[in-house]
């Protein structure tokens, strides 16, 4: 099986290239029937004996550094992801770079759901969670097997700068820890996790504060509480704290006389006087 959809596969097959494609990750790795494909529609641009049919390194770096050079000068909207993930066989990225060639050359709409966003917006995701997803989850592979899966010897030998290579082997290992977390939150029981003590409790929204009213007449203040959160209710079952109501009251007080004449209070004096004695 070619892996290839059925319309560009018989659109490969009219061309008449040297070998038919039987695993289009390992047929098309060192772009030798990439140029074949190119030369029938550019045969001024494209000479066929200028590309080995060889399946070292050097041999694929060299006959994809002269379709780099093809692809630029015609201004081919290629992403430069499906070039390099063919060269290194990653999963998915021949059959998506011979759709993209397809949409090109023969100039249709039909486009395949890896290639439907622009070059520019083209997300490489030549990995194998698909085919991880369909193993049980004893068998799905651990964070070195996904490294070693993902990240392949050719590409530490095209670029051996040792900080490329480090970042490449984390992201593979940072999307492999965010998949097992996903997996944990989906199958709790499988992995015997116990929720905290902050998911078991039950989550409340906090009471609305009471606004308080004051009424003139009777010169107090009243607070009003919503019933819908009266404690003892169905849905506040806490009680509520309470607060003593402030009250004021008017108090008459008297205030003695200035006025009062003083023949009164010479009358009083006297008869203190006269009950002492």
């Amino acid at each position: 099986m070619s892996g290839l959809p059925r319309e560009v596969l018989k659109w490969i097959q009219s061309l008449d290239l040297t070998w038919q494609i039987k695993q289009a990750k390992w047929d098309l790795t060192n772009g030798y029937l990439i140029a074949e494909i190119f030369s029938w529609y550019f045969p001024q641009d494209i000479q066929m004996h200028s590309y080995n049919n060889g399946t070292s390194l050097d041999s694929k770096l060299k006959n994809w550094s002269l379709l780099k050079l093809f692809i630029k000068r015609h201004k081919l909207e290629i992403p430069e992801e499906l070039i390099e993930g063919t060269i290194h066989c990653k999963e998915g990225a021949a059959p998506a770079l011979c759709e993209r060639i397809y949409e090109l050359l023969t100039n249709r709409k039909w486009v395949s759901a890896r290639v439907k966003k622009q070059p520019s917006e083209f997300e490489a995701d030549f990995t194998d969670s698909a085919y991880q997803l369909q193993l049980p989850m004893h068998a799905r592979s651990t964070a070195s097997k996904a490294v070693k899966n993902n990240l392949r010897i050719t590409e530490t030998m095209a670029d051996p700068n040792l900080i490329l290579n480090a970042q490449k082997a984390q992201k593979i290992i940072n999307d492999h820890i965010q998949h097992r977390n996903l997996e944990r939150f989906e199958n709790p029981e499988r992995f015997d996790v116990k929720p905290t003590l902050g998911e078991k409790c039950l989550r409340r929204p906090p009471p609305q504060p009471s606004q308080p009213t004051f009424d003139a007449e009777s010169t107090q203040h009243t607070f009003t509480v919503d019933p819908s959160q009266k404690p003892g209710g169905e849905d506040n079952p806490l009680p509520m704290s309470r607060e003593p109501s402030v009250q004021f009251k008017e108090i008459e007080e008297t205030v003695l006389n200035e006025d009062r004449p003083m023949t009164d209070w010479g009358s009083a004096t006297m008869i203190h006087s006269n009950m002492s004695n």
